[in-house]
């Protein structure tokens, strides 16, 4: 999930040293495309997008929270994974290819999740909670312009997310090699402030996501591209989601 988000930001932070989203999936010429006649998005219609997606994510995750099978939790994956790829270059198909995106995310998010509650009881429903709350208030602070998108704060929350990835990147490889980087995944302090600030910067994601959907409505953005604006957020509100329980497990193991 993490790597399709990055190959879109490879891509535009090579051509452009002006990136202003942390989402690769809204990048800073997301919504450069003509719309087609007066037929264009509006922040209603990707809204109810935005919810059609959390809809189809909760279906499927379902389905594997019933029954945690890894090759469904492996194949919605890789899957999504391949649906994401497509989104991010094919943004036209977004209407096709983000409710695909989203049922295959659900299994593997319905799956993972019971693995961690029947670790840590009660750990899923937490994480939902948080991940609502923390998508309900900073939505109240973009509107009200409590947090205000400047381009230094894209700029920093970009640099910041390029940051995780590459920590993210560096562990993959050296887990090939039976080793990982210290101390990051554990419970102690040092891990636990570590997930809190991926915790942070995937949470102020979101608010570039709500400032690259109004600049897309506000542009006449085709009517499609309430389908590519909801991918941006269902991307982000799922590596949130991912995180929080991560960060929850942390704090769950020192008691």
């Amino acid at each position: 999930m993490i790597t399709a988000r990055w190959l879109n930001k490879v891509k535009n932070m090579a051509s452009s040293l002006s990136f202003r989203s942390g989402n690769p999936a809204l990048g800073a010429e997301t919504f450069n495309v003509p719309a087609q006649g007066l037929n264009t998005m509006t922040l209603e219609g990707a809204v109810n997008k935005t919810a059609i997606g959390l809809f189809l994510v909760l279906t499927t995750a379902l389905v594997t929270w019933a029954n945690p099978n890894p090759a469904l939790m492996y194949g919605g994956a890789i899957g999504g994974l391949i649906m994401a790829i497509v989104t991010i270059f094919k943004k036209e198909w977004a209407p096709f290819t983000v409710p695909l995106y989203a049922l295959l995310e659900g299994l593997f998010l319905g799956g993972i999740s019971k693995i961690f509650e029947l670790k840590f009881p009660g750990i899923a429903s937490q994480a939902i909670f948080l991940t609502l709350g923390i998508l309900g208030a900073l939505l109240v602070a973009y509107k009200s312009k409590l947090i205000k998108p400047t381009e230094n704060f894209k700029l920093g929350i970009a640099a910041a997310t390029g940051g995780i990835f590459l920590v993210y990147m560096i562990n993959l490889v050296m887990g090939f090699f039976g080793s990982g980087i210290p101390m990051i995944h554990e419970s102690g302090m040092i891990g636990i402030g570590f997930s809190v600030f991926v915790v942070i910067i995937a949470s102020l994601n979101l608010v570039l996501d709500f400032d690259f959907i109004e600049q897309g409505v506000e542009n006449g953005a085709p009517k499609y591209m309430e389908w590519y604006g909801a991918f941006g957020l269902l991307v982000t509100l799922i590596w949130l989601y991912l995180e929080i329980l991560r960060l929850l497990a942390k704090l769950q193991s020192r008691d």
